[in-house]
């Protein structure tokens, strides 16, 4: 399948990450050479967190004043998060100006050059271009006591080559306590991206929640409050306006693509509900998906949550009945798109997509005791950039539960590992996130046009849900493929939400 199908509509925000190296001032003038290599260190850091953001330098910081100037260029462009750069002993009061003035997460990397040093030849000025670990506790207790959010990545620095003035070496990029350094750094910086996408991003709410769904009901005030993310209320109007300026070759366009997406199915062997998707279907289809991707553009969306349920025979049924295709369509492109009018998983879906693991809308199907799983799908839609195998596109007689006729996609997610993302709410109004990693293995699923997958957890299933279930999740859940719980509890702490799972 063409990776051209999987470019986003609208890519997600770059972050702006602030970097400062701390060191004690007292030293550069009795070690030469020190600054230099310190800040060389320091240069080294903000150049690789650079691959991934926006980054602002400031340098040395060794002491106040310092720290307050590096505060205002931090704040004049708007970082989403600050990494303090331990290059050697250096005293809290020197720096934690910047944490006090920017409010922005604080990230210490402890991140020694060498895994050794060399003892038969080291001298104190040596030493101490390697000792940035022994001031951590300092700023760990200094932080707590004065109300910081700070978080430690320890490691080693990742050198590709030892500075000339070193007495040990120095290349450390293959050792794998720089990898996994690294690693985690590169999850904060994703982190801050989700942060800055959401917080600038748009999300769109077409029709209504389904009626009754009482764990999916929202405020809009408080998504704003707690995402910084601007709802758009639409109106199915709004989509029947664009779907009337669809013209037949960019209908045409569109069948192209799905018939590139999808397989198309014959009648289901089991469900006289699922059928071999019908011309008419899929001329339908083909043009509310159009319709559906001019909408996202015309709002400029970065998410879509949706419902509609109207009188037998109007004008908009024809559109509501085309929904799922349209919208698995998009969310393969970036703009994740929930239905029953789910705004909470539209965001899981969201923060899962910009960290490029997928995050496909999903709940529970059933559980196979015989094999230990809980099946996790839906009607769609589906992430089809995560698929195991080319998705199914089946006609239906009836979408359950709902109401109309229409195309519905059939699928599952990647064998291998996968984690559930529920962003749900709380009884205070607040968001939390309930995170769970599992396996998607081989079985078989029904064929009756839902996206369905297996998952084993590392409990059975019974004490797993029993507990799952304890933490009021909704209903609704985002499946992304690998084990992203790391990353998820990163994103998390950004944005200010409690975290919790019962399977890691």
């Amino acid at each position: 399948m063409s990776k051209r199908i999987f470019q986003p509509i609208k890519p997600a925000q770059r972050p702006r990450i602030g970097v400062y190296s701390i060191g004690h001032a007292h030293y550069w003038e009795q070690f030469e050479g020190m600054f230099d290599r310190l800040t060389s260190y320091g240069n080294f850091v903000a150049d690789r967190v650079g691959q991934w953001a926006d980054v602002q330098y400031a340098g040395m910081v060794d002491d106040e004043a310092k720290a307050r100037k590096a505060a205002e260029l931090f704040n004049r462009h708007n970082v989403d998060l600050i990494f303090c750069h331990a290059a050697t002993y250096a005293m809290t009061a020197s720096h934690i100006h910047i944490a006090q003035h920017c409010h922005r997460p604080i990230v210490v990397l402890n991140l020694q050059p060498t895994p050794a040093m060399n003892y038969e030849k080291t001298t104190t000025g040596e030493w101490l271009a390697h000792c940035g670990t022994c001031c951590v506790p300092e700023i760990a207790n200094a932080m707590n006591r004065c109300g910081i959010d700070f978080h430690v990545v320890s490691g080693l620095l990742g050198l590709d080559r030892t500075p000339e003035i070193s007495m040990t070496n120095e290349v450390t990029d293959k050792h794998p306590e720089a990898i996994e350094a690294w690693r985690q750094i590169e999850q904060w910086v994703k982190a801050a991206s989700v942060c800055r996408t959401l917080r600038e991003g748009r999300m769109g709410f077409l029709g209504h929640t389904y009626p009754g769904m009482l764990d999916m009901y929202s405020d809009f005030t408080m998504i704003q409050a707690q995402t910084g993310m601007h709802v758009e209320v639409l109106e199915m109007c709004d989509l029947a306006k664009v779907a009337e300026s669809v013209t037949n070759s960019e209908k045409q366009a569109k069948l192209d693509e799905i018939e590139q997406m999808f397989v198309l199915s014959e009648d289901s062997p089991t469900d006289p509900l699922a059928c071999k998707p019908k011309p008419e279907q899929l001329e339908i289809a083909s043009r509310v998906a159009v319709a559906q991707e001019k909408l996202v553009r015309e709002f400029d969306l970065d998410a879509l949550t949706y419902y509609y349920r109207g009188s037998d025979g109007n004008e908009y049924e024809q559109l509501q009945e085309a929904f799922i295709l349209g919208h698995s369509l998009l969310t393969a492109r970036g703009i994740p798109c929930s239905g029953e009018g789910d705004m909470k998983t539209a965001i899981a879906m969201k923060v899962s997509d910009i960290l490029g693991v997928g995050g496909s809308f999903c709940e529970i199907v059933a559980t196979d005791y015989d094999r230990d799983t809980i099946i996790l799908g839906h009607d769609g839609p589906f992430h089809i950039a995560i698929a195991g195998e080319k998705p199914v596109l089946r006609g239906m007689g009836l979408y359950h539960g709902k109401w109309g006729t229409g195309v519905s996609v059939e699928a599952t997610v990647q064998k291998g590992p996968v984690t559930l993302l529920n962003v749900t709410q709380t009884g205070d109004g607040r968001l939390r996130v309930i995170v769970n990693q599992g396996e998607a293995i081989e079985a078989p699923i029904l064929k009756i046009g839902n996206t369905m997958t297996h998952v084993r957890f590392a409990e059975k299933p019974t004490p797993f849900m029993n507990k799952w279930f304890a933490l009021a999740p909704t209903h609704h859940c985002a499946m992304s493929v690998g084990n992203n719980a790391e990353a998820f509890q990163k994103v998390a702490t950004m944005m200010g939400w409690p975290c919790e799972s019962v399977c890691l």
